[in-house]
């Protein structure tokens, strides 16, 4: 059967699929993780800090999704490490002496750290004392941004390859200095850049939650609490992330010109001014784009802040070195409108609180709720146009993906991938519908949390009996 399905399909091109198909499940749970980690910490500190029982009301009402998300991110990801030996064993033969490490240094580190408090953190509350389980909420997070700086760490340097050498068998091998290749050229930028992403996600699905139950109940002082903590993560740190995010655009035009062409949808080099293309059709075989809606002299504005600065085009690229300009030329322009329609709620509700109306305007509200999963769609837009920007490299300049697949027929990689398609959407749709039906429940006074056992919460005598309520 899968002979006659993908007998015909280039295998390079279903191991792309498959591990983009992988990846993609798996990124959106860390984007999630990575932020309420953080958000979970700030609600037990300031639950410590005030005593307000509202506070850790929240913290257990958000645990137990951080605990769906944070397993699903974890089985979604190893299952995803495998295809390094299966679809892309020239890949992890002529690069493993670099990626492997930083690989390994995630695991020593973040999973090691993550995997030793995380039990402290999800059944400790009624067994250690409030400040002990703070540092264990404290250190998951740690661990997430740990985890999130060397898996970056390594996804950069094979965007901008440095501090390697290159072996007789044609092998990268470290230099003298770990530090070039752990700090290459675009890993800051894109290490401020992701986890801004992170936290903006966490906002805006925290954000919709909230204001669902507003729209059911406004005198609600958790879905209070969640919208207000939220919509000013969005009004703050929005801007933040376009400031971030054109500083990485500038660091990429330096280093990976081509991926910033198929961006910016520029075929022809413009030595005059570069237009910024808001709409168009990306005519690859014409080299063109059609039926486009431009502002003139826009992109050399943003890229080179000079509107006459001359920009050079993919007509200096060999086909064969062009990535997939349609792909890259959408992708990242939902990413960027995305972007734009997060900083308007962040200024609607800047707007709503000078108003005094945050908790008593429906439609504020429902915009938050269908901007809800928009960071989500935001951070696998802005993989999309960072992984597909890249090709045809795999190891950007030096090693083609085409040469870096494992030896395998199409069919053989097809099947795999048919179960994969299967397997995710049974699995990880089922985890998701999970978080969606506790998301949907209302949060309460005494909210259960996820304890095992029974029990008083253990304060040492720094908060009152009413904010324990949810311990009993």
């Amino acid at each position: 059967m899968f002979e006659s399905l993908f007998g015909s399909v280039d295998a390079v091109l279903l191991a792309r699929i498959q591990f983009a198909f992988t990846v993609s499940f798996h990124f959106i749970f860390p984007a999630f993780s990575i932020g309420l980690a953080s958000y979970l910490a700030v609600l037990e500190g300031l639950w410590l800090k005030t005593g307000q029982s509202h506070y850790l009301d929240l913290f257990r009402y958000w645990l137990k999704i951080f605990a769906v998300t944070f397993a699903m991110g974890v089985v979604s990801g190893i299952v995803m490490s495998y295809q390094f030996g299966t679809n892309w064993s020239v890949f992890s033969d002529k690069a493993g002496s670099v990626i492997g490490p930083l690989m390994a240094y995630e695991v020593l580190t973040a999973f090691f750290l993550e995997a030793g408090f995380l039990g402290v953190m999800l059944f400790g509350m009624n067994k250690v004392g409030p400040r002990l389980h703070f540092t264990a909420t404290l250190m998951v997070a740690i661990g997430t941004f740990i985890s999130a700086f060397w898996i970056l760490s390594a996804n950069s340097w094979m965007q901008t390859p440095t501090g390697h050498i290159i072996g007789e068998n044609g092998q990268f091998l470290p230099g003298e200095s770990w530090w070039a290749i752990i700090f290459n050229p675009s890993f800051p930028y894109r290490l401020v850049h992701t986890v801004i992403a992170a936290y903006l996600t966490t906002a805006f699905v925290v954000g919709a939650v909230g204001a669902w139950h507003l729209l059911k109940d406004r005198a609600n002082p958790h879905a209070r609490i969640m919208f207000s903590m939220a919509m000013w993560m969005a009004a703050l740190v929005a801007p933040v992330q376009i400031f971030a995010g054109d500083m990485h655009g500038l660091n990429t035009l330096e280093h990976q010109p081509v991926k910033v062409m198929a961006m910016e949808g520029h075929y022809q080099s413009h030595p005059e001014g570069a237009p910024f293309y808001l709409f168009g059709i990306p005519n690859s075989k014409e080299q063109r784009i059609d039926y486009a809606i431009a502002i003139p002299k826009a992109s050399s504005l943003i890229l080179k802040h000079d509107p006459n600065a001359p920009l050079a085009g993919l007509d200096t690229v060999p086909r064969d070195e062009q990535p997939p300009v349609g792909i890259v030329f959408w992708s990242f322009r939902i990413m960027v409108g995305i972007g734009m329609l997060m900083l308007g709620i962040g200024m609607w509700s800047l707007l709503a609180r000078v108003k005094g109306r945050l908790y008593d305007w429906p439609l504020l509200h429902r915009g938050a709720m269908l901007m809800g999963p928009s960071g989500f769609v935001a951070v696998i837009a802005g993989w999309v146009t960072t992984e597909v920007g890249r090709q045809p490299y795999t190891v950007y300049g030096l090693l083609r993906t085409a040469d870096s697949a494992s030896p395998l027929a199409a069919p053989a990689v097809g099947a795999s991938l048919v179960a994969f398609v299967v397997i995710y959407f049974a699995v990880f749709g089922a985890g998701t519908w999970y978080i969606l039906k506790l998301m949907s429940h209302r949060p309460k006074s005494g909210e259960a949390g996820v304890e095992t056992e029974p029990g008083p919460t253990r304060t040492a005598g720094i908060t009152p009996a009413s904010a324990l309520e949810g311990g009993q």
